[in-house]
């Protein structure tokens, strides 16, 4: 078995040092990693598409190369990357298959979450130990019947008796839901508790029970298999994270959501940018002496994909620096505005990489042509422009819009040679 998230052994004092000027960054084990599990996911991408059916053989590489663990602390046992690292293995896997990396994003977000929010519970902390040890596949299930996809609020509320929780939710989609360890499920604090005052429970598989309600014959993101259920867990109450759901949601769960969607959106057009460079790469080998006339859409689509890198790139630095401020000293400390700045340029974040990757992804049609239209030949990108047409829709793009402009109407301007 590979071992890739295995740390190179520090240089001993015996051991002279190594010149600087011929020193050579190895490749980090993790990444390697996800590249293997990639290349599987390629090779199933259009039969999982095809077939609607969840990526068995990617999720199988991922849990033989230890990566489901990649977002756990090393106190548990995990590898304890960053955010960062996290959404670099999404955009790697994106570029093989696009379901394998939405699911995997969907799992990180809720490992985020519990890590976060849970992880100075002895519950929690045995569950990511656990984690780490079986490989566990995390699920959410915030949407609702009555409520819709909006997850600040919820019908369903926590019953309990003594020790121990009992929840019944109608969920419209829970995604890989049937094949999940463990579902993170939204609810009422209480049956008085008013729809906006929610927890979020952890939901084991051998205390859930899931009734089917939907399937999921979809145009894209086919094998997220994000079928309809009635929902109904019993646990102990120790499954219930400690913090109120709308923290999680505004500190952890948002953030990370658009931070690691957006570089699977990434990853696909990333995807489409190279067949198009392969496909330009051919016009020209076959009439050498010009440049054939993609070569304008080409350039254009680049350019744009390389927009939507730095916008991710900035993201993932905003995210670090909210990270470190909270955590090294009280978040009543923060500025106000710089609250309200992050979360509208998270809100901004998704609302520009869905809408660019898919003009990316348009681009790159016209420029392979029939070539790239037709299913089955090297230039194909139907699939990548279908899974891309969830990206507005997912938290739709009109609602976070209208969420952004309260925020940006909130913020007050910076004092002159102030940031």
């Amino acid at each position: 078995m590979n071992a890739p998230l295995m740390q190179t052994a520090a240089p001993t004092a015996d051991a002279p040092a190594t010149p600087a000027l011929a020193a050579v960054e190895p490749e980090p084990g993790w990444r390697a990693a996800a590249q293997r599990a990639a290349q599987i996911a390629a090779q199933h991408a259009d039969s999982v598409d095809r077939e609607a059916r969840f990526p068995v053989e990617a999720f199988d590489a991922l849990k033989r190369e230890r990566l489901l663990s990649a977002m756990v602390p090393a106190r548990f046992g995990g590898a304890g990357l960053s955010l960062a690292d996290v959404a670099a293995i999404c955009e790697i896997l994106a570029q093989g298959c696009a379901s394998t990396a939405m699911v995997y994003a969907m799992h990180q977000i809720q490992v985020a979450c519990i890590e976060e929010h849970g992880s100075e519970t002895p519950w929690q902390q045995n569950l990511l130990a656990q984690l780490v040890e079986q490989q566990w596949l995390l699920a959410s299930a915030t949407s609702e019947e009555t409520i819709g996809g909006n997850m600040r609020t919820s019908a369903c509320a926590v019953e309990l008796d003594g020790a121990r929780f009992r929840i019944e939710k109608l969920a419209p989609t829970i995604s890989y839901g049937a094949h999940a360890d463990g579902i993170l499920v939204t609810a009422r604090r209480t049956a008085e508790s008013a729809a906006a005052d929610q927890v979020l429970i952890v939901a084991l598989k051998a205390g859930t029970q899931l009734e089917k309600r939907g399937g999921w014959d979809s145009m894209g993101m086919r094998g997220t298999c994000s079928e309809g259920f009635r929902l109904v867990a019993t646990g102990l109450a120790e499954q219930i994270l400690p913090t109120p759901f709308a923290d999680i949601a505004d500190q952890t769960m948002l953030p990370v959501s658009h931070t690691l969607w957006a570089s699977v959106w990434t990853g696909i057009a990333t995807d489409a940018v190279n067949r198009a460079k392969a496909f330009f790469r051919a016009q020209a080998r076959s009439k050498p002496g010009s440049v054939p006339p993609a070569g304008l859409r080409l350039a254009e689509a680049v350019g744009l994909l390389q927009m939507m890198q730095a916008r991710l790139s900035v993201a993932l630095d905003a995210a670090r620096a909210a990270h470190q401020a909270k955590h090294g000293a009280c978040q009543a400390d923060a500025p106000l505005s710089a609250m309200l700045g992050f979360a509208s340029d998270m809100n901004t974040l998704k609302t520009s990489i869905s809408s660019t990757a898919l003009l990316v992804v348009q681009e790159v049609l016209m420029i392979c042509g029939m070539a790239g239209y037709k299913n089955g030949t090297e230039y194909s990108v139907g699939r990548h422009l279908r899974d891309l047409h969830s990206a507005p829709l997912m938290i739709n793009n009109d609602r976070i819009a209208q969420n952004t402009a309260s925020l940006l109407l909130a913020q007050r301007p910076a004092a002159p040679g102030r940031a």
